[in-house]
């Protein structure tokens, strides 16, 4: 289905600073769907690859949504010390750990639940090896220090061929991506299954494409050509995005929903969402004319999001809610993380 444009936002409801954002980020969520399907899954919270551009506010909402008792345990090389003691004044337990090392994974805190994170995805041209070890060695070194625990694996819906426009990838479906990034991941994908299986490991395997957050994400990607008066490139024509937020939500909750044998879930918007609406979107907004370079092609990186949908209910922030913080961020001169996501390319190569 094509975007559409609900009722605005006041401008004075999104954030201005960083801390504020983090704020956002983390809310468990209106309700309490968060918190009951954690009282389903006894026992402590361990997140790892929580240095990440993702895991930080996953680890806060954990926090707020779980009783002073149960433990939130972030690991993470941590190459952000600021990352490191922003978690720790949350109440977040903080363990640098290399996840390649055995011995240094040997020595981690036990915990009855695990949300998977790590991973490698740019670079993977100039060093494939490398990717491999992270998204493929890395899941068996993990699977077998945490056998048996409840595990959330962050995967991405790259792992599917590119759907035609006006549908989208189904969690059944086949995978056969370009490029040797997206195959490493379906490596990362068959590991946990494996591992899953044999230990008897309950497992969830969470398809994410594009979560947005306003320091980048392919909202902030088009915005930001938009406002520096730079074409946006439409080779890439539709997206699917959800609001960080959001997709920290459905991993929580997505615990109470791993399974022996492995299940599979999408997380993404319900929205088919064109590149050149959303530009023009931002045009309005940011008070600039959009300009295009390429052209729309058939296919994208899409997905059907109804299991999610169906599991865990609406989400808590729309698109044109994301639109306009984006862009309120943006004309603010909020800061950019500076990590383009690339969804322009469609050979697979990042």
């Amino acid at each position: 289905m094509k975007a559409r444009i609900p009722m605005t936002m006041d401008q004075d409801d999104h954030p201005r600073t960083e801390a504020e954002l983090e704020e956002w980020l983390s809310r468990p969520g209106p309700g309490t769907a968060v918190q009951e399907a954690l009282a389903r899954v006894p026992g402590d919270l361990v997140i790892l690859g929580a240095g990440g551009k993702m895991g930080p506010t996953l680890a806060r909402m954990a926090r707020r949504a779980l009783p002073a008792g149960r433990r939130v345990i972030a690991v993470s090389r941590f190459s952000s010390d600021a990352a490191a003691a922003g978690l720790r004044e949350a109440g977040v337990e903080v363990h640098p750990c290399d996840l390649l090392d055995r011995a240094a994974v040997a020595a981690l805190p036990d915990a009855d639940n695990v949300i998977f994170m790590a991973g490698q995805k740019f670079g993977t041209g100039d060093n494939p090896g490398a990717t491999w070890m992270m998204n493929a060695v890395l899941p068996s070194i993990v699977a077998e220090r945490y056998a048996g625990a409840r595990t959330v694996v962050f995967s991405t819906g790259c792992v599917y061929a590119p759907a035609p426009v006006g549908s989208g990838s189904r969690e059944d479906d086949p995978l056969e991506p370009p490029g040797e990034y997206a195959w490493s991941c379906v490596a990362r994908e068959r590991v946990f299954d494996h591992h899953g299986r044999q230990r008897e490991t309950p497992t969830l395997l969470l398809r994410l494409n594009y979560a947005i957050d306003l320091r980048y994400g392919v909202l902030h990607d088009v915005a930001s050509l938009v406002w520096r008066r730079q074409p946006v490139d439409l080779s890439t024509g539709h997206v699917n995005v959800i609001w960080q937020g959001d997709a920290n939500a459905r991993a929580l909750m997505a615990l109470a929903r791993a399974a022996v044998p492995p299940v599979v879930v999408n997380v993404t918007g319900r929205e088919t969402v064109p590149v050149r609406w959303l530009a023009q979107r931002f045009g309005e907004l940011l008070g600039r004319e959009p300009s295009f370079s390429g052209e729309e092609q058939p296919t994208a990186w899409l997905a059907d999001a109804g299991r999610s949908f169906d599991w865990f209910g609406p989400v808590a922030v729309s698109l044109e809610q994301m639109i306009q913080a984006t862009a309120n961020w943006l004309r603010a001169g909020g800061v950019s993380l500076g990590k383009p996501t690339h969804f322009q390319n469609r050979d697979g190569e990042f």
